[in-house]
């Protein structure tokens, strides 16, 4: 990817988020448009080879729109100042987890897991932390999980790394409140993610870069979707 293109016409589209500015500069931003989905395109396959489950997936299933939905936000920016992809093989909207690239100055991140999940599925995914223990701590407990992400509500999204957007202020209910891995419980969704340098994604050797992270953060995913795949 041609990273000073793209980031470029984000801190742009930062500085001149309204609807005249951006019809006067389309073809800056198509010209983006076109290089980070270019980036997506050969990121898939090398994903596909890794995990066949996403082999599927085509550039249009997986990149978000740059326009905003600005009916329930206070902030009514017409665009976004990000380009996201989210591979991941039951799509976008789907609980089932993925892959996440994403490309903002200052804030380029990969990320890998489940966003957001519902209580019945929380509630399922905790049963299942606590009937298989072992094998989820020798997941989330590796060395180099915990090197790559950290532990679980240790770091705020903003951070270079973490293991967990929101959790629970105490024990879930009905869970003994004295369980001994009791972070894990109180998740309130299993993603983990990994800023990267804005120069990241430049050229195209970040893809083999992309699947070391991605390769250590799967088994955590996997888990999960063992278990989310019950509910879709």
């Amino acid at each position: 990817m041609n990273t000073d293109k793209i980031l470029g016409f984000l801190r742009e589209i930062s500085a001149n988020n309204n609807r005249p500015w951006f019809a006067q500069h389309k073809e800056e931003y198509l010209a983006a448009k076109e290089d980070f989905e270019a980036g997506i395109t050969m990121a898939i396959p090398k994903l596909a080879a890794f995990d066949p489950s996403v082999a599927h997936i085509k550039v249009k299933d997986a990149v978000y729109r740059f326009y905003r939905d600005t009916r329930f936000s206070p902030d009514k920016s017409p665009y976004k100042r990000h380009f996201g992809a989210y591979i991941a093989a039951h799509g976008k909207k789907a609980f089932h987890g993925g892959y996440y690239i994403h490309l903002e100055p200052g804030a380029c991140m990969l990320a890998c897991g489940c966003y957001y999940l519902p209580n019945n599925i929380l509630t399922a995914c905790r049963n299942e932390i606590i009937a298989n223990e072992q094998q989820w701590l020798q997941i989330v407990e590796n060395p180099s999980f915990v090197q790559l992400f950290g532990k679980p509500g240790a770091h705020e999204m903003t951070e270079e790394r973490g293991f967990g957007i929101a959790a629970l202020k105490t024990a879930p209910a009905g869970f003994p409140r004295d369980y001994p891995y009791m972070p894990y419980l109180r998740m309130k969704d299993y993603c983990c993610w990994k800023q990267v340098p804005d120069n990241f994604f430049d050229g195209d050797k970040w893809i083999d870069e992309m699947m070391e992270v991605f390769t250590v953060a799967r088994p955590m995913m996997d888990f999960v979707n063992a278990v989310i795949d019950d509910y879709e």
